[in-house]
């Protein structure tokens, strides 16, 4: 009885401390974004906000080209999710439904993408988009990020395709369908789970990208939210509290965009990982 009960408990003891471990830095950053000055400065560590406040957030949101910068972020990261989910979505589909030479060369190709570090690039791009005279625009900016979570979306998208069964597309043909619209009406609505795994994917890759704004985007309007938040200052130096409250509107979208998707999120991701 006693194995029995220590087989149960480790692995639950385990992931409780895992979750705490990942868990703990949000919240300390969400209860200093909360806390008063003098509960932040304080030697001993304050765990609860003594008397909770919204000023920090307040002297977030007054800052110099806060919302413009909100702006640009949700625009490039809006644009590159939605471009490379469309040419994902026709991509996957001829990849796991046609045959033609070379296709798994073609697979393995956005496989390399994938893994190969895009920092290797970092020079080409910057010449590219200098000698096209596109710097301080998010149009680069959003092509990049586009290219950069196409693969992954492509593959992911792929195995989702592969998975829906071919009788479902060839009864619809048999029933006066064509191609297109057999994959509009019949397998478009059963890659929902797919959809929103690979949108949360591409979502938080581009929401979070820094070094590439940083290197292309020197006008301070032209930059996004991770980078204007390295460079956070108040009139008075270092706001631990403002920083905090930063931050804290800085992942509060992905937050709630996991928690609104999560379970079919890991569904698509999960399908995904194990189907070919």
């Amino acid at each position: 009885m006693k194995g029995r009960l220590f087989t149960r408990l480790w692995p639950n003891a385990t992931a409780l401390l895992l979750f705490t471990g990942f868990v703990f830095p949000v919240y300390w950053m969400f209860s200093t974004a909360l806390k008063p000055d003098s509960d932040i400065i304080s030697e001993e560590p304050v765990w609860f906000p003594s008397s909770p406040t919204f000023e920090h957030f307040a002297t977030v949101v007054r800052a110099e080209n806060f919302w413009s910068l909100v702006r640009n972020s949700v625009t490039v990261t809006l644009l590159a999710v939605g471009l490379s989910l469309l040419i994902a979505l026709f991509a996957a589909f001829a990849l796991a439904r046609m045959r033609f030479r070379g296709r798994r060369s073609v697979v393995l190709t956005f496989m390399v993408a994938q893994m190969a570090p895009w920092e290797v690039m970092v020079i080409a791009i910057y010449m590219t988009v200098r000698d096209a005279d596109m710097l301080n625009s998010l149009v680069p900016l959003t092509l990049f990020y586009t290219v950069m979570v196409l693969p992954l979306t492509i593959l992911t998208l792929r195995s989702y395709v592969a998975a829906v069964p071919k009788e479902l597309e060839e009864s619809a043909m048999v029933d006066g369908c064509g191609r297109t619209q057999a994959f509009r009406k019949v397998i478009f609505p059963l890659l929902a789970p797919g959809l929103m795994a690979t949108s949360l994917f591409g979502f938080i890759t581009a929401w979070n990208e820094f070094p590439m704004v940083l290197i292309l985007n020197k006008d301070p309007h032209a930059q996004t939210l991770p980078l204007w938040l390295s460079r956070f200052q108040t009139a008075f130096g270092d706001d631990w509290g403002a920083t905090m409250a930063a931050a804290s509107l800085f992942a509060l979208p992905i937050l709630l965009l996991f928690l609104y998707l999560q379970r079919k999120a890991v569904g698509g991701l999960t399908a995904g990982a194990v189907k070919g």
